[in-house]
């Protein structure tokens, strides 16, 4: 007897402690394997509720942009049967059907997904529309994560919920790597700026000090200049601010960023310096007023870690678009040519918005290269370089290893800069074998490229080195 009740005890206390590891673990979410090997899976969401589920969800409707981004970065796509009326990235979300928590809950119970995900404001502003689901047998599930802090326990969420948790586990490693990697770059710089952010031109709101875009200021190696600033209401990190207490740091602020989205057209430096005062602002006389789409650094996305890029390149410019590691002798690509020009030109990575989709392009539209995945380390220098027409492809191709020749080389740089028509004779003696001899001929005659033995050589390859050297001969033009 005494030896079953030792047995029995140790069993008891097996259990404890299992318990407690799961409790620590996780707060909020657990899997439990049952004997047949399936996913019993049980989470309670942002809406204090219990969500239980017998295997992963096939078919998901997604009503929030940044759950709709992240289930595309964990690897989903077949799954995703639906998306908001103004989800906008990645490119995939073109294919997908369209629903809208406005509208009648009957378009989405008609398509008997097996999951609908949401966000707490949804369930607040439209409580009749997540019952009628949940009527319907649909399981809702409410996510949000308030703080930069709650993200990989929100991504964790996403992954139980769709059968995803080793990609999210890695995925969470290497966007913690890559901030460590920038914030060990941005701390050593010896002056740190200050930063104004303007979240929305009502009131000249900013953000909170807890919010993901102060964060991304801080990892970034600003110093945010509005950490007293106060939230409108709780439960927002829209703060209030006013055009006073920014007049009163005027002299002090030396990068204006103005957030541009769906609360916000996003400000550029005229709009900011014909506001009565503004034009004694430091960034605004400086010329160091910004606009950075709210999706990179206020939404809960894989994409912060780019966002807090962006922001680093807009506080130090010089240190972090430097050319140094192009100054080889080796064959330029067409994807490092992508990078030079975008850093060259200190240019902001392109994000897309709901409306860029709505315009029919009989070109290159964004995300649709079939060589250059959205995991390339080069995707969004390759985008924003052809976007912004520095570089020329194809609609669907863009050949990123391919080695860039000479006359490829000099329509770009006759994209970079107002290169002036010298009226002179180059005297190119292989002149019939360019496709834009005119276009060469000012190259040239601006002195960014030479002739060797009177012939340009068209389809020769430029090396980094030749190529940084004739962009920092465009520098001393200016």
């Amino acid at each position: 007897m005494k030896r079953k009740i030792s047995i029995l005890l140790v069993l008891v206390l097996i259990v404890s402690l299992l318990g407690a590891c799961s409790k620590n673990e996780s707060a909020s979410a657990d899997v439990v394997k049952n004997n047949e090997g399936s996913s019993n899976i049980q989470l309670e969401d942002d809406s204090g509720k219990m969500i239980q589920m017998d295997t992963p969800a096939q078919k998901i409707i997604s009503l929030y942009s940044a759950h709709t981004e992240n289930l595309f970065a964990l690897g989903l796509d077949t799954e995703i049967i639906g998306i908001g009326r103004s989800d906008a990235y990645p490119a995939a979300v073109t294919t997908k059907d369209r629903f809208d928590y406005r509208a009648d809950p009957e378009k989405i119970i008609a398509v008997e997904p097996d999951l609908v995900l949401i966000r707490p404001f949804i369930k607040k502003s439209k409580p009749e529309f997540v019952q009628a689901l949940e009527n319907a047998g649909i399981n809702v599930v409410s996510l949000y994560p308030e703080r930069f802090e709650e993200f990989p326990d929100y991504i964790k969420k996403l992954a139980l919920l769709t059968g995803k948790e080793e990609v999210a586990e890695k995925m969470l490693v290497k966007f913690e790597n890559d901030l460590n990697t920038i914030e060990n770059i941005t701390k050593e710089m010896k002056t740190k700026v200050n930063v104004f952010f303007e979240s929305t031109e009502t009131e000249y709101r900013t953000i909170t000090s807890d919010s993901m875009a102060s964060k991304a200021i801080f990892l970034a190696g600003g110093n945010n200049i509005a950490n007293d600033a106060e939230p409108i209401r709780k439960g927002t990190s829209i703060a209030s601010y006013g055009e006073e207490r920014i007049l009163e740091k005027a002299d002090q602020i030396d990068v204006y960023v103005s957030q541009r989205g769906a609360m916000n057209s996003g400000g550029n430096l005229h709009s900011i310096s014909i506001r009565p005062g503004f034009d004694t602002i430091k960034a605004v006389k400086e010329e160091r007023v910004y606009t950075i789409n709210e999706k990179l650094v206020s939404s809960p996305t894989f994409r912060f870690s780019k966002g807090v890029v962006e922001l680093a390149r807009m506080f130090y410019p010089e240190e972090m678009d430097n050319l140094d590691e192009f100054k080889k002798e080796e064959p330029l690509t067409r994807a490092q040519l992508a990078k030079i020009t975008v850093k060259f030109k200190h240019k902001g990575i392109f994000a897309p918005t709901s409306k860029y989709y709505k315009k029919e392009r009989k070109g290159h539209s964004f995300g649709t290269f079939k060589d250059v995945t959205m995991d390339d380390p080069n995707f969004d220098y390759i985008e924003t370089a052809v976007l912004s027409s520095y570089v020329e492809a194809e609609k669907d191709h863009f050949y990123p290893e391919q080695k860039v020749t000479r006359e490829e080389f000099a329509k770009t740089l006759y994209m970079l800069t107002d290169l002036k028509d010298q009226d002179g004779n180059a005297s190119i003696k292989d002149m019939k074998q360019l496709k834009n001899g005119r276009i060469v001929e000012i190259v040239v005659e601006n002195g960014l490229m030479t002739l060797k033995d009177g012939k340009f050589d068209p389809t020769g390859t430029i090396t980094e080195k030749e190529a940084v050297e004739s962009l920092e001969k465009i520098k001393n033009m200016k």
